[in-house]
């Protein structure tokens, strides 16, 4: 194997293991090389340090369970190997200028400082577009669920599907586009878990027939960046996940308080007996604009 393709499969390794011992000396044992070639072939093929990409990745993974999640500081930064909350502060404060706690507080959520994970693939980021959404009424139902940050992927994957068979059931049409809003926000009942809300709805105008569990739904309106996916419906929340960790990153965008937007575009007509495999959805989130004086 080459010595792009060792570091590819040291990437994914890396990756899964953040939160785990990796002392130089246990990562060059897992690559099989010593720790002096495996550094320099790290920075010859990524142009970073080991260290500093490991350090880097544990705490933009650090910051989205700060913003995610209401465990204890302390907590997090012993998950992702601080010896001490004093210390964890101090790097923190180094990579993204300000405290975990104010991090946490703050109504906004700046990307900047988060440091996506390197992808040595021939890889594409999603084109963005800069949408200004007027605000929407539509026809709905809001329900929710709870998950740890770990179980994310899965669990919004499987009730995103869950909600949206129980939506349509009361209609034999489907109309040509469905909306999914979504929220999270810290568990009230255990630290290390967000509860999820996720609103299926649809134009109101669009229903070939009234629904009896529904109520009157906003879409806020307002500045977002959208991203279109086109492909199967089971790897849409990768696609989510390549947004929030690299693409908004990479952009340095700013996501403020508002609800993520998923827009579906479908057949449009007479229900079919199982969903479609491919699909196409614009995803959409709410962001704060850099003023002027931000950008010069």
């Amino acid at each position: 194997m080459d010595q792009a393709g060792i570091i590819r499969d040291l990437l994914v390794w890396l990756e899964s293991h953040l939160d785990q011992p990796l002392s130089l000396d246990n990562v060059a044992t897992k690559a099989g090389y010593s720790k002096w070639h495996l550094q320099r072939m790290f920075k010859e093929v990524t142009g970073h340090a080991i260290g500093a990409y490991i350090r880097a990745r544990r705490l933009s993974k650090a910051a989205v369970a700060l913003r995610l999640t209401s465990r204890p500081i302390l907590d997090i930064a012993l998950q992702y190997r601080f010896d001490s909350q004093q210390t964890f502060t101090r790097a923190f404060k180094k990579q993204f200028n300000q405290t975990p706690a104010w991090y946490r507080r703050s109504s906004d959520w700046n990307s900047f400082g988060l440091r996506p994970p390197i992808r040595l693939d021939d890889f594409h980021m999603p084109e963005p577009t800069w949408v200004n959404l007027p605000e929407t009424v539509l026809v709905g139902q809001t329900q929710s669920y709870t998950c740890t940050l770990e179980q994310i992927s899965s669990a919004r994957g499987e009730m995103r599907m869950h909600f949206w068979r129980q939506f349509l059931t009361e209609t034999d049409m489907v109309p040509p586009v469905l909306y999914g809003l979504h929220q999270s926000r810290p568990s009230q009942e255990k630290d290390d878990e967000q509860e999820i809300l996720y609103t299926t709805a649809v134009p109101s105008d669009k229903l070939s027939q009234p629904m009896q569990s529904t109520q009157t739904v906003l879409l806020e309106g307002g500045e977002y960046v959208q991203f279109t996916y086109e492909g199967p419906h089971t790897s849409l929340q990768e696609f989510i996940l390549l947004i929030y960790g690299t693409c908004m990153p990479t952009l340095r965008l700013t996501r403020r308080q508002g609800q993520d937007i998923e827009r579906f575009y479908t057949h449009g007509g007479k229900k079919r007996a199982e969903p479609p495999k491919e699909i196409r959805c614009e995803y959409l989130i709410p962001i704060r604009m850099p003023s002027e004086s931000e950008t010069a």
